[in-house]
């Protein structure tokens, strides 16, 4: 090596390059596909039916929110090795930590709910298998899939196929008539019509979802980018957020697009979505005749991919308690991953309507919203838990700041229901 090239080596290190970054892009698409799942395809119907453009400015809010926690819960995983639950485990009171934990297994229960049972609705729209044996039969596939670790196997064509679906949805916006000038107005200037909170804790709950912040700390932690050095930290955290940034604006997109769609088709007719399977209507201007079965495919390969992912989230939270990393072996995770899938199984024989059970399984999310961000700002601020990459002070105002709005919506939905 000739003395220009040590200098090279020594002085100028390398720039990375533009593809460089496709190294640092999975763990934030892995979470896109956890909410582009049938409980948030149900929420998006139903405000765009109900209310048309009004509630638009939920799908900014909730995705401004995502991408600011899911990034620095991101950064917990990559500065300490550590996920969420972990990091709880290890840094809090028990008396303070375990119950946000717990309350976290049971919002990843109610959204294995909403997953399984979109999956059985797509079941019954293509063979017309009942709800419980669809909802049976979705919880075997995913366990087997879970336990064998064959979901890796299928991973890249389910998120393929469900983004296609997803990117259908933005297409078609060119193809129905759209008020884009009302559009906008609803994307930038919050409302609050009449019967609308409950959907738009809906909407919320099923954008920001609690488990993903756990499964997201969790997939960056397993990098262990923590021993890697402080060159490797730095560089990690430049480029996470292009990651995050990238998926998160991807879901606002296909988000916003379902709901433009739902308005421009069913609310300027005055129809009200009850049942999922009237959403297919709006793939028939690109589909045709073919709607129905590929929006059913679309709708149960979601279910399954978001049921894996919640599944894991799941195990991660439960195993974490136990000062412990997800492992589909371990006992701990393979607890959390059964209490997940077997509880949400059995509430599933209670429920009436799927199509509401949909909608109050994210609304629930969003009740538990607060305690995991409350808990997640407070570790990322700490100087002991992160040192020198503490969450900077106006940066755990603006965290805190987003919980407080999610905590207010709560109280107001509870005393709107008391009334």
């Amino acid at each position: 090596m000739n003395i220009f090239q040590e200098l090279k080596r020594k002085d100028h290190p390398r720039i990375l390059g533009g593809l460089d970054i496709f190294k640092y892009i999975g763990p934030g698409l892995l979470v896109t596909v956890g909410f582009i799942d049938p409980g948030n395809w149900a929420s998006n119907f139903a405000a765009g039916s109900e209310f048309g453009y009004a509630l638009l400015w939920v799908v900014t809010l909730s995705t401004i929110m995502l991408i600011a926690l899911q990034h620095n819960v991101a950064h917990l995983g990559i500065v300490t090795g550590l996920c969420l639950s972990e990091a709880a485990e290890k840094y809090t009171p028990r008396w303070v930590g375990r119950p946000i934990i717990i309350s976290a297994v049971l919002a990843s229960i109610s959204t294995s709910m909403a997953e399984i049972l979109g999956s059985a609705i797509a079941l019954q729209m293509l063979f017309g298998i009942p709800i419980a044996w669809g909802s049976i039969l979705t919880v075997v596939a995913v366990s087997i899939m879970l336990f064998t670790n064959s979901y890796k196997r299928m991973e890249r064509a389910i998120i393929g196929f469900v983004s296609m679906i997803g990117l259908s949805f933005i297409y078609e916006l060119f193809l129905v008539d759209i008020d884009w000038p009302a559009a906008t107005y609803g994307w930038v200037v919050p409302s609050v019509p009449k019967g609308s909170l409950l959907i738009i804790m809906s909407v919320l709950g099923a954008v920001v979802m609690p488990h993903n912040l756990f499964l997201h700390s969790e997939v960056i932690q397993s990098r262990q980018i923590n021993t890697k050095g402080k060159v490797s930290i730095e560089k990690t955290l430049k480029y996470e957020f292009m990651d995050t940034l990238f998926s998160m604006a991807a879901g606002w997109a296909i988000n916003s697009a379902m709901i433009l769609l739902a308005a421009s088709t069913f609310f300027q007719n005055g129809t009200h979505v009850e049942e999922l399977s009237q959403a297919q209507a709006l793939l028939a201007p690109l589909l045709g005749n073919n709607a129905s079965n590929i929006f059913a495919i679309a709708l149960l390969l979601a279910g399954i991919s978001s049921t894996i992912t919640s599944g894991m989230a799941a195990g991660s939270i439960f195993a974490g308690m136990f000062g412990e990393s997800y492992n589909a072996k371990d006992t701990h995770s393979v607890v959390g991953i059964l209490i997940s899938l077997g509880v949400s199984l059995l509430i599933i024989f209670f429920i009436a309507d799927p199509f509401e059970g949909l909608i109050y399984s994210q609304m629930i999310l969003s009740v538990q919203l607060p305690f995991t961000v409350f808990l997640q700002v407070s570790l990322t601020s700490s100087k002991r838990v992160m040192g020198v990459y503490a969450n900077r002070p106006w940066n755990s105002v603006f965290l805190y700041f987003l919980a407080t709005i999610v905590t207010i919506l709560n109280i107001w939905l509870l005393v709107e229901s008391l009334m």
